[in-house]
């Protein structure tokens, strides 16, 4: 029972991440743009494209795993993403630039060291860790999902089982 309770709180912690993290971007599309220009790793012609897809998916993936239909695979997707995302924070300490990630909002040129950097990827290799947890028990209370709903009680959880 403990782990689809546990379960749950990854599912609705790793939406809330997504959705405002996306909500954020949706909110300020400009700061959006410049946050992505700001990694120097893709061409000007695909800052403004990336900088539109980018919230979409993932208030797609929040929205997802907050009604609990396809966790698993939207935990691979979250997964994917936040390495993803942990890659490109650590190719910009090792580029020596000097910026805020833009993860929640803001992003662009800052003043930030190593320091920030590590909180950065210490933070995201948290919510990697819910992702992970998802992707090998992705059955919790109140989910949508057929193969990602857990029985509410230990009764339940026994019938199911037997």
């Amino acid at each position: 029972m403990w782990k689809s309770v546990v379960s749950l709180l990854a599912r609705l912690g790793l939406a809330a991440v997504w959705l405002i993290s996306g909500g954020v971007k949706v909110a300020d599309p400009t700061q959006t743009v410049v946050a992505v220009r700001a990694y120097q790793l893709l061409p000007e012609g695909l800052v403004r494209p990336v900088a539109a897809i980018m919230p979409m998916f993932e208030i797609a993936v929040g929205l997802l795993l907050l009604i609990g239909l396809a966790v698993r695979a939207t935990a691979v997707a979250s997964a994917g993403m936040l390495l993803v995302l942990i890659g490109v924070i650590i190719s910009v300490w090792a580029r020596g630039l000097s910026i805020d990630c833009g993860c929640f909002g803001g992003g662009g040129v800052a003043d930030v060291d190593g320091w920030d950097y590590a909180r950065e990827i210490a933070r995201d290799v948290g919510f990697l860790a819910l992702a992970v947890w998802l992707i090998v028990f992705p059955r919790s209370p109140f989910a949508l999902g057929p193969r990602s709903r857990a029985p509410l009680s230990v009764r339940a959880q026994q019938e199911v089982t037997e």
